[in-house]
């Protein structure tokens, strides 16, 4: 009787190590995934802070070139709206929020406000007393600044995707993905025009 029992649970344990031996390769899996997305999320979190920062440099800028250019009036108005349409565009972080087509339409109204404000920019050339301003050449080097750190925080976020990404469509990851609905993340897509320098210089 001793013998049966022993031998039932030298089975039972058998069995369980067994089993552990199977379920601990899908539960470090599992976890990695959950620390490579929320390393994607963070990155994106990154670039969204660095996008803010440009935008929150804007009003200063205006309102000293407003002190200066009181008639170029076009180009004023043409930052203030690019800015508010950059700030109705956010990133959604939730499952399925984060698309190809949200990472364009957020990239297309980043673009127009580079835009508009190369051409308050190409204003500024008239006004030689105003590219001598204290205030404006300091805002100039915090936009500066804020375009190199926009530029890398952009890579940083395309190399964690990259390796998450990779990660998930490796055998038998994709699998273990599928099930518990991991999903690749987009990349930001370099813009028209990149491998030119940036359009923001004064």
């Amino acid at each position: 009787m001793k013998r049966v029992i022993v031998g039932g649970a030298l089975a039972f344990l058998g069995l369980g190590l067994m089993v552990l031996a199977l379920i601990t390769p899908l539960i470090r899996t599992y976890n990695r995934f959950v620390s490579m997305d929320e390393s994607v999320k963070t990155a994106l979190s990154q670039v969204q802070v660095q996008y803010q920062r440009r935008a929150d440099l804007i009003p200063n800028l205006v309102e000293v070139v407003r002190g200066y250019a009181r008639h170029e009036r076009d180009a004023l108005v043409g930052v203030a709206e690019a800015r508010a349409r950059v700030g109705q565009i956010t990133l959604n972080l939730e499952e399925g929020g984060l698309t190809p087509q949200a990472i364009q339409q957020f990239m297309e109204a980043q673009g127009a406000l580079t835009e508009a404000l190369s051409r308050l920019m190409a204003v500024v050339e008239r006004y030689p007393e105003l590219k001598a301003d204290q205030r404006f050449a300091e805002l100039q080097a915090q936009l500066e600044g804020t375009e190199n750190r926009i530029a890398f925080a952009r890579n940083q976020y395309n190399e964690t995707v990259r390796s998450y990404n990779t990660f998930l469509r490796r055998f038998p990851n994709n699998l273990i993905a599928g099930f518990f609905r991991f999903q690749p993340y987009p990349y930001f897509e370099a813009e028209k025009g990149a491998e030119k320098a940036p359009a923001v210089k004064f």
